[in-house]
C-alpha cells in the first residue's frame, strides 16, 4: 500500500484525522436533521458532501493507497463549508460563499494537476512545461466553475417549475462573477504552492492510464 504524508496547518497526521471525524460527525448530524425536518434541499447539501468525505476510504479500498490526513482534512473542510453554507451562512455572510468557492476550487485544481501530471508521466512523446500545467489547472477549474453555475441555474429553474427550494442557490450575475473570480484564486494557490498534496492522486491516475495502455 502506498501512503501520502502531507499535513496541513502544522497539524500531525493523527490530529488531521481527528478533525476529519469531527467534521464527518457534524455532517451526519446535519443530514439527520434534514431527514427529521423533511428538507430535501438540506439533505442533498449535507448528504452529498458527507459522501465526499469518504473519498479516502474509497481510495484505500479500490487503489490500495492511504490518503494523507492533510488531504483528507482538506476534502472534509470543503464539504463542511458547503453544507453549513446551505443552512443560511451563504445568505447571512456574503464573504462565506467566496470562501467556500476558494476552498472547493483548490480541490478541483488539485485534481486538474493530478490529471496533467499523470498524462506527463504516462507518455514519453509529450512533456508538459510548467507554464502549460499552470494554464491547464486554471482552465480546468474555470470550466468546472462554469458547469457549477449552470447547475445552480438548472436547479433554480427546476424548483420554480415543481415548487420547493432549489438544491443549489443562485444569487444573480454579480454572484457568478465573484464565484468565478474566487475559483481562479483557488486555482492559482494550488498551482503555486499546493500541488504536492495531490502527488498520490496523480500516481493513481498514472497507474490507471498505464494499465489501460497495456490492456489495449
Amino acid at each position: 500500500m502506498t501512503t501520502d504524508s502531507e499535513t496541513v496547518l502544522g497539524l500531525s497526521e493523527r490530529r488531521c484525522w481527528q478533525a476529519v471525524r469531527l467534521l464527518q460527525a457534524a455532517l451526519v448530524a446535519l443530514s439527520g436533521y434534514a431527514v427529521f425536518t423533511a428538507n430535501p434541499s438540506l439533505f442533498a447539501n449535507s448528504g452529498v458532501p458527507l459522501a465526499l468525505t469518504l473519498t479516502p476510504a474509497l481510495v484505500r479500498r479500490e487503489f490500495d493507497h492511504e490518503m494523507g490526513g492533510g488531504l483528507a482534512l482538506w476534502i472534509a473542510t470543503a464539504a463542511f463549508l458547503h453544507a453549513v453554507g446551505a443552512i443560511g451562512l451563504y445568505t447571512w455572510f456574503g464573504w462565506f460563499d467566496q470562501l467556500t468557492h476558494t476552498v472547493s476550487a483548490t480541490l478541483v485544481a488539485g485534481v486538474g494537476y493530478a490529471v496533467v501530471d499523470a498524462l506527463d508521466r504516462s507518455g514519453t512523446a509529450v512533456e508538459f512545461p510548467a507554464e502549460f500545467r499552470f494554464v491547464f489547472i486554471a482552465v480546468f477549474v474555470l470550466a468546472f466553475g462554469v458547469i457549477w453555475e449552470i447547475l445552480e441555474f438548472a436547479t433554480g429553474g427546476l424548483a420554480a417549475l415543481i415548487g420547493g427550494e432549489p438544491v443549489l442557490a443562485q444569487y444573480g450575475t454579480t454572484d457568478i462573477a465573484f464565484d468565478l473570480l474566487f475559483n481562479a484564486v483557488g486555482a492559482v494557490l494550488v498551482a503555486l504552492w499546493g500541488t504536492g498534496y495531490f502527488d498520490g492522486v496523480a500516481r493513481i491516475f498514472t497507474d490507471g492510464m498505464d494499465s489501460t495502455g497495456d490492456a489495449s
